[in-house]
């Protein structure tokens, strides 16, 4: 409404204006024409009335507007009114609700407290209950205490009384004692002292064979199984032993060129190779003899080369003699580059290489030394590795432990001990050393890695089917084995079993008691370890048997 009065006071104000501007020009032009100051005013009267009609219409259309906006503006007010006041009421209804529930959450924490006071109060009086218990308690322990010690006090004097008399009855018990036995106390004493002393001895001496029997049992249990399991996991090939080589002929007219015109070309054969060639009536084939394989071996790849060649005389013979030998040397030591590889070793002397491979054609026992060597390295290394040991190092000392073998006809030693010292010569470590001098007991043993390279050693040879000997030395051999068991005193019966890898012994039960049974065993052992040659172990048997017979009439 105040808009629209504003509104109609300027459109006044503005006719107002209109209507001086209109008479203040009339006023000027008074001097002018009537007529056409009237025409003039007449215009001007009908413009003014137009432009004051144009102004109010304007003027009500605006009033118009302004009372819309005006009756809208009230009702906007309205609305905003009715909702400020809902607003309120919610505001209000939610401000009660929280206060009622401030209210009740604040009347049960107080119940809580009230609650937990309570119970505080009720377990202090639990408390104070308990405490006075326990006071009652300790004073009647207190007083049973003071008449318990009352009572010991009473029996501590009795004690003390009946000690007194029994130190007086001992007093004349060891008079009367004395007396019968013609004994001193100091005597006595010396006497059960003794006495003591020699049971406990032979108590000592019973427990120390029970243990010495258990842990020599249960050390074999565990050797077994060790030496078992590398045994079976070792896949080897069966040994074979030959001083001969056969060669063998495309025809036996070849035969007749061999022999050569009087016999030159066989004779220029031996004299240049140092083997002995045998020509006899086998069909297409020679053998070759001598008791140095690398020799033999260089004698056959030169008379291959010489068949295969054809042109067979001596001058022919040293040149293609010349070029075997360093085909021998190569596959030597090709050979101990394998060997080397299968056991895992890569920084091996070059020297101890080329003598390792000159190995490739030897033998012991009918078992190829340098196979032999694999076998044991590959024992020891398992062996090494089941007994928590260093793998690597036992199968390096085992691998070269025979290295001497193929130097023993330039060097004055055992092969043990030569072995030794070329492997010392070219840097090798002094355990591994150690395993190549000790392996034969040729120095004592110091390590237990020298211990496995024998084992491996005796375990690779002594294996079914790795060496052989001759029948006769054989039986000579277990000849001997029985002889020097007989030659105990209280033997009644020998057997060597087990082709000589077992000698059991009968001995006569009153003639010989346990513990002699077990001195001798060990003296038998000890002689054969002495006075025989044998591959592998030799295990002794003392066997003591008692017999009651009675026959029932």
């Amino acid at each position: 409404m105040t808009a629209m009065s504003a509104g109609l006071a300027l459109i006044g104000l503005l006719i107002a204006g209109l209507l001086a501007w209109i008479g203040l020009t009339l006023s000027r032009r008074k001097a002018a024409d009537n007529s056409t100051a009237q025409l003039e005013a007449a215009q001007l009267t009908a413009g003014a009335k137009s432009a004051a009609e144009l102004i109010r219409r304007q003027a009500e259309e605006e009033a118009a507007v302004l009372r819309t906006r005006a009756e809208a503006a009230e009702q906007r007010s309205e609305e905003i009114r009715r909702g400020a006041e809902d607003r309120a009421s919610e505001v209000r209804r939610d401000a009660e609700q929280r206060a009622s529930d401030i209210r009740r959450e604040a009347e049960a924490e107080a119940q809580s407290i009230r609650d937990d006071l309570r119970e505080q109060r009720l377990e202090m009086e639990r408390r104070d209950h308990r405490l006075t218990e326990r006071e009652e308690r300790a004073d009647e322990q207190h007083r049973v205490m003071g008449e318990r010690q009352t009572e010991l006090t009473a029996q501590l004097g009795e004690l003390d009384k009946r000690k007194s008399e029994i130190k007086d009855l001992e007093d004349e018990r060891r008079r009367i004692l004395e007396g019968v036995a013609n004994l001193t106390t100091e005597q006595a004493k010396a006497e059960l002292v003794a006495a003591i002393e020699d049971e406990a001895k032979r108590h000592a001496h019973t427990i120390v064979r029970d243990i010495e029997r258990q842990a020599q049992d249960e050390g074999e249990i565990k050797a077994r199984k060790i030496i078992t399991g590398a045994v079976q996991r070792l896949a080897s090939e069966q040994t074979s032993e030959s001083v001969v080589s056969v060669v063998h002929l495309p025809s036996d007219d070849m035969k007749g060129r061999i022999i050569g015109r009087e016999g030159r070309n066989i004779r220029s054969f031996e004299q240049t190779t140092g083997v002995n060639l045998i020509i006899d009536d086998t069909p297409e084939a020679v053998l070759l003899s001598c008791f140095d394989p690398v020799r033999r071996e260089t004698a056959r790849l030169t008379l291959d080369s010489l068949v295969l060649d054809g042109r067979i005389h001596p001058s022919r013979i040293e040149e293609i003699y010349e070029r075997s030998k360093g085909e021998v040397a190569e596959l030597c030591e090709r050979a101990a580059e394998d060997a080397m590889a299968d056991v895992g070793i890569t920084d091996l002397h070059p020297e101890l290489v080329r003598t390792m491979g000159l190995l490739r054609y030897r033998t012991s026992y009918g078992q190829n030394v340098l196979k032999h060597l694999i076998e044991s390295a590959h024992i020891a290394g398992m062996m090494a590795a089941e007994l928590g040991l260093d793998p690597k190092l036992c199968k390096r000392g085992a691998f070269l432990h025979d290295i001497g073998k193929a130097l023993t006809h330039e060097s004055e030693g055992s092969h043990a001990i030569v072995g030794a010292e070329l492997a010392r010569k070219y840097g090798e470590n002094d355990d591994v050393v150690h395993c190549i001098e000790a392996h034969h007991n040729e120095v004592e043993v110091r390590t237990v890695e020298a211990v496995l390279t024998q084992a491996a050693d005796a375990v690779s040879g002594g294996r079914p089917g790795a060496r052989r000997e001759s029948l006769e030395a054989y039986v000579q051999r277990l000849e001997r084995l029985e002889e020097i068991a007989m030659h105990h005193e209280g033997v009644e019966k020998v057997f060597a079993m087990q082709a000589g890898r077992e000698i059991r012994v009968m001995v006569l039960p009153d003639a010989v008691d346990d513990i002699a049974a077990q001195v001798m065993a060990r003296d038998i052992a000890k002689q054969v370890e002495e006075e025989l040659t044998y591959p592998g172990q030799i295990r002794v048997t003392v066997v003591r048997e008692s017999r009651a017979t009675e026959v029932a009439k």
